[in-house]
């Protein structure tokens, strides 16, 4: 069983990709050929935005974001510690701060309550996280960023296809950072990512800054990185998006096979009703998760955890002396939180038996 089934997905889509990267290998075109055009118009229309820029990965895409909003040294930048590390490392990378933020124990996202106390002269930026698939609270955050005239980052790395009050994640604030890492829910063959903006100058400025801060062939305005996106990447991405509205249906319906399984053992994930989730995983929370995982590796049931450590608690930040306790809500999820396989082509059939693996090993007597 696997976790994510790509080779499922390629099987069924193989005439398209195969098509699309033979359409390259034909024009040789590789870096920024014109497939990543089209990929960013098809992106931009998809979601309503007026700019998308393919980048080289979610994590370049946070990178330029963050760039394009001349985040420096000493500027403080608030977001969750219950996250992915590139979230905070991007941060730091430029010489800025996280100011982490505890997060909403039922969607695991930025607690919006928590961040108007986390401000400070220095704050730039706020970045909050649509984790799992499902997208932050965006109004309730963009209101506070509204009163302090800061920018909000969409981190949509897992969220790229959800719904928030009718406007899609990726377009419901200044920048939107999204990831075509292989097992998103929209994935490529190897790293990818895009932003998204309505601001002209800001998606100029992500432009120049992903192609060594270029505003035209050897003439340079900005100091920038080599963050594009390969256009073999932009070919797959392409030939994927054609059947990406039919795969979210098919996420949702793994999902809501396993809470019908699940609800009343384990607590389940709770999609908030003013929002669809992507469903980049299914996440559960249990007790003794050790146990739980290794009695559904016994049976060949492959798990994983998103995150097992905060970021508050990772060695590197050692130095913000925030130790346990400091930010209960992320500590406790990640002590408990267990990701069950999640793709299109999960079968009823096995979606039962991982359930059933599941009720089994939570209703085991503890061993220790």
């Amino acid at each position: 069983m696997e976790f994510v089934d790509l080779k499922e997905q390629y099987r069924r889509l193989k005439p398209r990709i195969d098509a699309r990267i033979q359409t390259v290998l034909d024009h040789g075109r590789f870096i920024l050929g014109p497939e990543v055009q089209e990929l960013e118009q098809r992106l931009a229309a998809r979601i309503g935005a007026r700019h998308a820029i393919g980048c080289a990965s979610g994590t370049d895409a946070l990178l330029l974001a963050l760039m394009s909003l001349n985040i420096g040294s000493g500027d403080e930048v608030i977001t969750p510690p219950f996250t992915f590390f590139a979230t905070g490392e991007m941060i730091n990378l430029l010489g800025g701060h996280p100011v982490f933020v505890d997060i909403d124990p039922v969607t695991y996202n930025l607690d919006p309550n928590l961040i108007e106390s986390a401000i400070t002269p220095r704050t730039r930026a706020i970045l909050p996280v649509s984790l799992y698939g499902q997208p932050a609270d965006m109004d309730a955050i963009a209101a506070i960023a509204a009163r302090h005239n800061l920018p909000v980052i969409e981190d949509a790395a897992q969220s790229f296809g959800a719904i928030y009050k009718g406007r899609h994640s990726g377009n419901i604030s200044a920048i939107g950072c999204t990831s075509f890492f292989p097992s998103k829910p929209l994935g490529c063959y190897g790293d990818g990512g895009a932003c998204f903006t309505n601001d002209d100058a800001l998606a100029a400025a992500m432009l120049e800054l992903r192609n060594h801060g270029q505003l035209a062939r050897y003439l340079h305005t900005r100091i920038g990185i080599n963050g594009r996106i390969d256009t073999l990447q932009a070919a797959i991405l392409l030939a994927k998006l054609e059947v990406f509205d039919e795969e979210l249906l098919a996420r949702a319906e793994v999902a809501d096979r396993y809470t019908s399984f699940l609800k009343d053992a384990v607590s389940t994930p709770q999609v908030q009703p003013d929002r669809t989730s992507a469903w980049a995983q299914y996440t559960i929370e249990v007790d003794d998760r050790e146990t739980v995982e290794k009695a559904l590796s016994d049976q060949g049931i492959p798990t994983a955890v998103h995150y097992p450590m905060p970021l508050h608690l990772q060695p590197v930040y050692s130095h913000l002396g925030l130790p346990k306790g400091s930010f209960p809500h992320a500590e406790t999820a990640a002590s408990r939180v267990l990701s069950l396989p999640m793709h299109p082509y999960l079968q009823p059939a096995q979606i039962q038996q991982i359930s059933e693996a599941v009720k089994t090993a939570v209703s085991a007597p503890a061993t220790r």
